[in-house]
């Protein structure tokens, strides 16, 4: 019998934050907005519409920044490295035969790219999806099991009647994750393949 285990990518596999601080600071320059980087990237996992609208950004100007950050961000990712476990995580699920899904708020040819540069073996990656609209790709490739760090991530695979489980490795804590539906926690994926050795399909 086929499992499949999936992932978030922002702060759950990739660190992206040195990559979308930077693009950040770039596309205010290029505006003439006073987009902070850093602020951006401590709040990694909304659609970046979203956070640009919660910074201040023109509506009409939305649509524009969005665009242009989807120019500028393939530069940047040869120097956004994995996650502390995540490779490791990654070959837990394939020793134990399972499928690995990608589900995740970024623009799905950004995600892509990401799996390339890190040469990961992935059976299905699916972007621009956020928090219970994560719960439509989860269902469409048969997760068993969703592995996030945001509060998001957690409602995404409750509303799909997934396993949810919670990494502390973004912006919110155990606290917060268990709050939104997380029936386990974790501190980093490094504690993963233990993980799921203990409560994973047998």
């Amino acid at each position: 019998m086929s499992w499949t285990v999936g992932f978030d990518l922002d702060m759950t596999l990739i660190d992206s934050r040195p990559g979308v601080s930077k693009a950040i600071d770039q596309l205010g320059a290029e505006f003439g907005l006073a987009l902070r980087g850093a602020e951006f990237a401590d709040r990694l996992g909304p659609p970046l519409g979203m956070l640009l609208a919660d910074a201040g950004a023109p509506q009409e100007l939305i649509a524009p920044l969005v665009a242009r950050y989807r120019e500028i961000y393939p530069s940047i990712v040869p120097h956004i490295p994995a996650m502390p476990g995540a490779d490791a995580a990654l070959a837990a699920v394939r020793a134990r035969g399972g499928r690995v899904l990608i589900v995740t708020g970024k623009h799905e040819p950004l995600a892509r790219l990401h799996v390339e540069e890190l040469d990961w073996r992935i059976d299905e990656v699916v972007g621009d999806l956020w928090s219970d609209g994560k719960a439509v790709a989860l269902r469409e490739h048969g997760a068993d099991l969703f592995v996030g760090d945001h509060e998001g991530d957690m409602r995404g695979a409750r509303a799909a009647e997934v396993y949810a489980l919670g990494v502390t490795t973004g912006p919110c804590d155990a606290e917060q994750l268990r709050a939104a539906g997380a029936e386990c926690i974790v501190r980093d994926l490094s504690e993963f393949p233990d993980w799921l050795a203990a409560h994973g399909p047998r």
